[in-house]
């Protein structure tokens, strides 16, 4: 144990509400610590013995982790933390790691559903005030849209399920995009993710190295990173 805690940032829960809608805000006090926009850490729940979980950082200002984290009303320890955590409760956490972070790219382009905003807003907003940006992002209403630095289109499923979902698909489809092929950051429920990346493959013939993935969740399955 002592081993795995030295690879672990302690920190302190400052702030704990309600960013938007089902959107919660979890602020954390820690140490200075580097960071990538589009990065996540590895949150421990309960400890060192309990379960983990992965959450996009929505900003890291040096001396505190900003979390946007989906309370989807169920019942895992995710969703109960997020719920029940309070200020001044101590946490444990891996350091800011991943992949899913832009790159040079004629355009991006951004999609994905609620739980892909988290990584979304940081990302755009690191990107240079030229850079083209196109978005699509589907919730459930408007109440769950999280503030987002660039302007992008909204759906929204009105009770619909996010897995495997067609709309976000056929939105896309319906989306003006360049002939060129830019960089495309796909994010959310698994099923979905692989979806958009068909489309963006098969149909408009896009280089897969021009589609950049992160699954963050599917129904029935825990701990996707």
């Amino acid at each position: 144990m002592k081993l795995l805690e030295r690879f672990l940032v302690r920190g302190t829960v400052e702030y704990a509400g309600v960013a938007a809608g089902r959107m919660r805000r979890v602020r954390i006090a820690c140490r200075e610590l580097p960071w990538v926009p589009g990065q996540q850490i590895r949150l421990q729940l309960g400890g060192l013995r309990g379960p983990r979980r992965t959450y996009s950082v929505w900003d890291l200002d040096g001396g505190a982790v900003e979390l946007r984290i989906l309370d989807h009303g169920g019942d895992g320890p995710g969703a109960r933390w997020a719920r029940t955590v309070r200020p001044g409760e101590q946490v444990l956490f891996g350091r800011p790691e991943g992949g899913f972070i832009t790159r040079p790219a004629p355009y991006h382009l951004f999609v994905g559903e609620e739980t892909a905003t988290a990584a979304f807003g940081p990302m755009m907003a690191a990107l240079d005030a030229t850079e083209t940006v196109y978005g699509l992002v589907e919730v459930d209403t408007a109440d769950d849209r999280l503030p987002l630095p660039r302007e992008v289109c909204w759906r929204y499923r009105n009770g619909g399920p996010a897995a495997s979902s067609r709309t976000l698909v056929a939105a896309l489809r319906n989306l003006d995009l360049p002939a060129r092929p830019g960089v495309a950051y796909v994010a959310g429920e698994a099923r979905t993710v692989q979806a958009v990346r068909r489309h963006l493959v098969n149909d408009l013939t896009w280089p897969r190295r021009s589609v950049v993935t992160k699954p963050f969740w599917t129904p029935g399955r825990t701990g996707m990173e």
